[in-house]
């Protein structure tokens, strides 16, 4: 017989490979959604849980077992944005006083006789479209920790990539 797992447990193992670094605008956002699902939507189904109970006979009303599956994934993601919340490392953007490269900071690197500019930022934040590429990336864990004027080689797929540090913001 299999023994089902408690959500904690599968969140706690879920977290050690979680990364929770957000930028104070990632914060403000996951923020915003809580409260408009605790203050608007969650008590929109909820009327519309109600108003289908009295409806009658619940084994057959599918606009009542409609609205509690609606609930329950409502609740289900107020409960990982309030998880999520919870262990949030805010992301302090901006240069390290040091001049080495973090979390955080901008980058701009030459390869291949091209320029390219990246932010070091969370995997939940995660764009490379516009630069934005993780902390754990192979790129990002091989810039963390360097300083403007240091090469970083990178190994991608069957090569190996050298960049060049021009400017950390």
């Amino acid at each position: 017989m299999r023994v089902p797992r408690r959500r904690s447990e599968i969140l706690r193992r879920s977290k050690i490979e979680q990364d929770d670094h957000l930028t104070p605008q990632a914060i403000g956002r996951l923020e915003k959604e809580l409260h408009d699902l605790r203050h608007r939507e969650r008590p929109e189904v909820l009327r519309e849980v109600t108003r289908t109970r009295e409806m009658g006979d619940l084994s057959e009303n599918a606009a009542y077992h409609d609205a509690k599956a609606r609930l329950a994934r409502i609740d289900g993601r107020i409960f990982s944005l309030e998880e999520r919340l919870k262990s949030a490392i805010p992301i302090r953007v901006g240069a390290d006083p040091s001049g080495r490269i973090r979390i955080g900071s901008t980058v701009v690197v030459r390869s291949d006789g091209k320029k390219y500019t990246y932010q070091m930022l969370g995997s939940h934040e995660v764009d490379p479209s516009r630069g934005r590429i993780s902390h754990q990336s192979p790129l990002g864990a091989a810039l963390v920790g360097h300083v403007v004027g240091e090469d970083v080689m990178v190994k991608i797929r069957d090569r190996e990539v050298v960049y060049h540090i021009l400017e950390v913001k």
